[in-house]
């Protein structure tokens, strides 16, 4: 069985090759669910790392439905990780309804060539699952990262089961959602072959600062942040008089 480790910092990594993890997702940002990490952490990343690296292409958080800007940014990104060395894409984009966006997630797929291609939790988002994974088997994407539609792969192991009978050997199901020591056989006794987890520990490092830095409003998935250019032009305004 595989064990992907969900590795949102250079020392995640390097402790997930460090406990033979067999493979890392490489992002930043783990407590937003994930963004495309810095070219300088995944530079650093596969100049120390032996074990296959994966990278996350998420160009910001909250919903998985985005721009064509947005969408270029993701097509820079595949190109500049791939001529890194890097060994598959983490991605995908959704429709306004969570439903799969088939043409520009294919087009994302055609860029990781020939690097394998794991469709991300926007998967748990869509309104019929098994529609879903068959639209994914369709274009061509090897894995799909799912917990079952739920917070807990464990509790939620019924669809996941689904998924993996419909799913045979045409596309990998990628068991996630809090993955552990505990329950990890759980998944493997059900004939899955590949699991994935962040199995952190949240280490206090520094007093809490008299600052907040963390802001609440912007954890909402359900909308996107933006600099407001009346805001902007409004401030403008102020200072050159």
């Amino acid at each position: 069985m595989i064990l992907e480790i969900c590795a949102s910092n250079y020392q995640s990594a390097l402790n997930a090759q460090t406990a033979k993890a067999n493979r890392i997702e490489l992002c930043s940002e783990l407590a937003i669910g994930g963004i495309t990490p810095s070219y300088g952490l995944v530079k650093q990343t596969l100049e120390t790392l032996s074990i296959p690296v994966f990278i996350l292409i998420r160009p910001r958080s909250g919903h998985f439905t985005y721009s064509e800007a947005e969408f270029n940014i993701m097509q820079h990104n595949i190109e500049l990780f791939k001529k890194m060395g890097c060994s598959g894409i983490v991605s995908g984009i959704s429709n306004i309804d969570n439903t799969i966006d088939v043409e520009r997630t294919k087009a994302l797929i055609e860029i990781a060539k020939p690097l394998p291609f794991t469709f991300h939790r926007a998967f748990d988002w869509t309104p019929n699952p098994t529609e879903a994974l068959e639209q994914l088997i369709a274009i061509g994407a090897d894995r799909v990262l799912t917990s079952g539609q739920g917070s807990s792969g464990e509790e939620h192991i019924d669809l996941l089961i689904e998924l993996k009978n419909i799913a045979r050997n045409r596309i990998t199901i990628l068991a996630c959602g809090g993955v552990n020591a505990a329950n990890a056989k759980t998944f493997k006794s059900n004939g899955f072959n590949e699991i994935h987890a962040s199995a952190s520990i949240m280490n206090d490092v520094i007093e809490m600062p008299k600052v907040k830095m963390n802001s609440e409003k912007h954890f909402k998935e359900n909308i996107e942040v933006v600099s407001d250019t009346t805001k902007i032009k409004n401030i403008v305004e102020v200072i050159k008089n």
